[in-house]
């Protein structure tokens, strides 16, 4: 008889081990960490202990992850103040850039408006088909001059198109020297958040 019958068997009639509970005290099985063996009581109590021990890590992560998500809508709230006081676009360009270095810690940041810094046909095709944030560990045509002598140390970009509904009004770029602060597979939702709020800011003044 194979393992997988005798699994199977086990499964399909959960009442086999009332009808013979006194196996439970004979049965002994190898210790999962050492050399001695143990009853099947115990080995039960050690996997639901490891079990335990998983979802502790588990719901650690969330936790994580979710005091992560808190203080990063703080920060994008910070950012959206800062943003509406401003009384002209370079005041308006010039904090977008500030906030993010400051609030965010980006070590980097480019931005151009289409109005005042025209693109070329390349670019303004990339960023009117691109309606979400792109990361990426190289830089887009002949973005990395936008950077000065910075250009040649950036290892990772992010690439924040700003729209007017269908249509692009320039792009925000942040990069940094780790390469993995900006990555493909990356989440971009906050990003997009960022692209959004900036985009809002500078259509009243243009």
């Amino acid at each position: 008889m194979r393992e997988e019958d005798i699994a199977n068997y086990l499964q399909e009639h959960p009442q086999f081990f009332e009808d013979h509970a006194e196996m439970l005290t004979d049965i002994v099985i190898p210790h999962p960490y050492g050399g001695r063996t143990i009853s099947l009581s115990e080995r039960q109590l050690l996997a639901l202990r490891e079990k335990n021990k998983a979802l502790e890590k588990k719901l650690h992560e969330l936790l994580e992850f979710a005091k992560e998500n808190d203080e990063l809508q703080l920060k994008v709230h910070q950012f959206t103040g800062t943003l509406f006081g401003a009384r002209d676009l370079n005041a308006l360009q010039d904090a977008i850039q500030y906030q993010l270095r400051e609030i965010f810690a980006v070590p980097h940041v480019a931005l151009r408006l289409w109005e005042t810094a025209p693109p070329s046909a390349e670019m303004l095709t990339f960023a009117d088909q691109t309606p979400q944030p792109v990361c990426m560990h190289r830089a887009m045509y002949d973005t990395q001059a936008w950077f000065g002598e910075s250009a040649e140390h950036l290892r990772s970009f992010a690439y924040l198109p700003l729209r007017q509904g269908d249509q692009s009004i320039g792009l925000l770029i942040l990069a940094s020297e780790d390469e993995q602060r900006f990555y493909p597979e990356m989440g971009t939702l906050f990003l997009q958040r960022i692209a959004e709020i900036a985009g809002s800011a500078v259509q009243p003044l243009r």
